[in-house]
């Protein structure tokens, strides 16, 4: 889609909108793929290390399936728009969900009822996880707004917030093995609750709304959002 200067879509021709669907389920795929591999690896380095922080991470990945997998789903039937307010409410909770573990996490760990544990595995996991996520949250986010996408943006934003969760174990792991600082993690893990909580309600409400695929085929006019989700 592009947009001229008063933020109005512009009609996308059925061949381009094909292409930008069918490149939006290929992210959709790249992305549920890479997360359970990051799942699997994370619970399972988790479990050996007794590492909390890192079974966390993992189960992160599979709230993060779950969001891309919504979206696989609308863009699986014939018209995606027609999904897109289901869709958008399964984004909307697992973000939730994420921020209700992400908070129980911090505060198991600032009270001292745990403390993350040292492993080469997850630090490493973390940081190939902090190149990777960016990259997949960017191209779906460009495309899901060409496309005027709701909850192609909604998921995109949810990537977004796994990397940012990759960066906190990261910092978290790699401050605890070199200085001994446990409550680094649980800190910054309310930074994220902050922002998980602010992108699950304004999917919820519909606010990840773009430009709706109706408006950018012509069927509804610019402007008229009442329903966009």
């Amino acid at each position: 889609m592009t947009m001229n200067a008063m933020g109005a879509g512009v009609a996308v021709d059925p061949v381009r909108r094909t292409v930008l669907a069918r490149r939006i389920r290929l992210i959709v795929a790249a992305t549920i793929s890479y997360n359970v591999i990051e799942a699997i690896v994370a619970i399972s380095a988790g479990t050996v290390a007794s590492s909390t922080a890192l079974i966390g991470f993992g189960l992160d990945s599979v709230v993060e399936v779950l969001s891309a997998a919504a979206v696989a789903w609308q863009f699986s039937a014939k018209d995606p728009e027609s999904r897109e307010r289901i869709a958008l409410r399964v984004i909307a909770v697992s973000f939730f969900a994420l921020a209700v573990y992400v908070t129980i996490d911090a505060v198991l760990a600032l009270t001292g009822v745990r403390s993350p544990e040292h492993s080469l595995v997850g630090i490493v996991l973390s940081a190939i996880s902090l190149a990777v996520m960016p990259l997949l949250s960017l191209a779906e986010r460009r495309t899901g707004r060409e496309l005027g996408s709701a909850s192609a943006v909604a998921d995109s934003k949810q990537t977004l917030i796994c990397s940012y969760l990759s960066a906190a174990v990261l910092i978290g792991l790699l401050l605890n093995s070199l200085f001994g600082w446990t409550w680094a993690d649980p800190v910054a893990g309310l930074v994220i609750v902050f922002f998980a909580v602010r992108e699950g309600w304004e999917a919820w409400k519909g606010e990840a709304c773009t430009t709706p695929v109706s408006e950018l085929t012509g069927e509804r006019a610019p402007g008229d959002h009442d329903d966009c989700c």
